[in-house]
């Protein structure tokens, strides 16, 4: 279910789109968190983005494994990104769990703050701060293993 779209490994695919989605997401969710005047706007946007990252970290992962499973040999060589995919997608999945408990305390599905307490709030906006940037972090630190896994001593010298 996951080795190919049409002629093409899923994985090749989606990576591209978790590349982009993660950061976006993660940083539309601080967003969200940090100014409350633009909490109404982005809530739907919020709220998505982060439940979509769970979906794509879990595609990319799955993905990877299908592809690695079609192609033995690249087993030694994605290991330390295969590691890091597998954290990342723990980190998607309590971002995203983080961001349905921000959408619901900051902003509610009227937009009405739903919180009135001031250290709930406090504590929502930094774990969306802190999961955030794990997301980012380790979305690079994922994407960079994978690259060099697959380009080291493929291009030409400097």
């Amino acid at each position: 279910m996951f080795e190919r779209f049409g002629d093409l490994p899923l994985h090749v695919l989606v990576i591209h789109l978790t590349v982009v989605l993660l950061p976006v997401a993660a940083l539309t969710v601080i967003v969200f968190a940090l100014v409350p005047r633009w909490r109404r706007l982005l809530r739907w946007p919020a709220l998505l983005l982060g439940v979509g990252t769970v979906v794509c970290a879990f595609v990319a992962k799955e993905s990877g494994k299908a592809f690695v499973e079609a192609v033995p040999t690249l087993q030694k060589a994605v290991e330390l990104h295969a590691k890091r995919g597998d954290l990342l997608f723990w980190y998607c999945l309590i971002f995203a769990i983080v961001a349905v408990a921000a959408f619901l305390l900051l902003a509610g599905i009227k937009g009405d703050k739903a919180t009135k307490s001031r250290p709930l709030e406090l504590l929502t906006q930094a774990a969306v701060v802190v999961i955030g940037v794990l997301v980012i972090w380790q979305t690079i630190r994922t994407g960079d293993a994978g690259a060099k896994a697959v380009w080291e001593g493929q291009l030409p010298a400097k």
